[in-house]
């Protein structure tokens, strides 16, 4: 099945421990296999947990297979590791363009469909993406330092430096800036596509000197907002909703988000690829889905994982029947990443 098919369509989506990352050391590739082990290169902070509570943990005690976490993913590392045929990573926790990239430049293994009930997935797997939940980005504030119209709740507010002025923060790559950028210029969520890059960069030029933080690691986009060192922040309604229980008062938008898939992948020439393909077919099943979306705050991909989350956690996901929010585009990305990319961080510098 085709990116195209399974990516593009607003549909789709309607029907819906840890180490440092070390850097990469060349070795024979079979020096990185262990036997009963893999390794996840994941998100980090209370994100990390979440997944290591409701899906690592079982995984283990079910299959005795140990998974060894790498925090934050990297795409130039996965190019770099398998350009050279040197693996050390198995499975790469992918946001929606970089996987659709990935998988455009072949850095994944296919994935076997008769290991999935497709019947139960409100998107269907590529030939090697699995998507993993739904995710919803948008705007985040210090609930005890604003209050009710004093802080930003659309993406246009955002860049309303004269109404809100402030530090603020955005991810270190051009998917969901770039989005972010064009809704806050004007641009209807339903004629977003294809971006108008030029047009994105111009608006990001406004609030440049405002970004106090081009953010990698994504717990730092509420650990900023903690210290105060952000007034506002580009976060996601699943890391606000896994902070409430740590204490302050960090409050989420829905007044308009940027959607998109989160996927699981499997690295070409992976050195433990079975054992990555037990722990893919592992985090499909309803009640591991259900699990771990109910520690998230994200929308399971399982349709039978759906009921088995709670009222209250169902309040943290986004209405996508509303026309104010933003399904992104994988396929777009799929082509563009990399040139963008490449852009952006050369912007970024300047």
């Amino acid at each position: 099945m085709s990116i195209k098919k399974t990516l593009t369509r607003r549909t789709a989506l309607l029907g819906m421990t840890s180490a440092l990352a070390a850097p990469m050391i060349m070795r024979p590739r079979s020096a990185f296999a262990q036997a009963d082990a893999i390794t996840f290169v994941t998100w980090g902070g209370a994100y990390r947990d979440a997944v290591t509570e409701g899906t690592i943990k079982p995984f283990t005690e079910e299959t005795g297979i140990a998974v060894n976490i790498i925090d934050t993913p990297d795409l130039a590392k996965v190019k770099a590791q398998v350009m050279t045929n040197n693996v050390e990573w198995d499975i790469f926790d992918a946001p929606g363009a970089m996987g659709a990239s990935g998988e455009k430049e072949g850095y994944w293994e296919p994935i076997d469909p008769s290991v999935f009930d497709a019947t139960d997935m409100t998107v269907a797997p590529t030939d090697t993406l699995l998507p993993f939940y739904t995710y919803a980005g948008g705007i985040a504030w210090d609930g005890d330092k604003y209050g009710e119209g004093e802080h930003p709740k659309t993406f246009a507010d955002y860049f309303d430096l004269e109404t809100f002025p402030g530090l603020r923060t955005f991810r270190d790559r051009p998917s969901e800036t770039l989005e972010a950028a064009l809704l806050a210029d004007g641009v209807a969520p339903a004629d977003l596509y294809p971006l108008d890059v030029d047009r994105a960069f111009a608006a990001l030029d406004r609030i440049k000197s405002e970004v106090a933080s081009w953010v990698s690691a994504t717990p730092q986009t509420i650990a900023l907002l903690r210290t105060g060192e952000v007034d506002y922040s580009y976060t996601y309604a699943s890391r606000v909703k896994t902070t409430a229980k740590e204490g302050g008062n960090i409050q989420f938008s829905f007044d308009q988000t940027l959607n998109g898939l989160e996927y699981l992948a499997v690295v070409k020439n992976a050195p433990n690829k079975e054992n990555a393909m037990r722990f893919l077919a592992f985090a499909m099943r309803p009640e591991i889905q259900a699990a771990t979306m109910e520690l998230l705050g994200n929308t399971p991909v399982s349709k039978a994982a759906v009921p088995l989350i709670s009222d209250e956690s169902r309040k943290w996901l986004p209405d996508l029947s509303d026309p104010n929010h933003l399904v992104m585009n994988d396929q777009w990305w799929a082509e563009e990443f990399e040139t963008v990319t490449r852009r952006f961080k050369e912007w970024v510098l300047t």
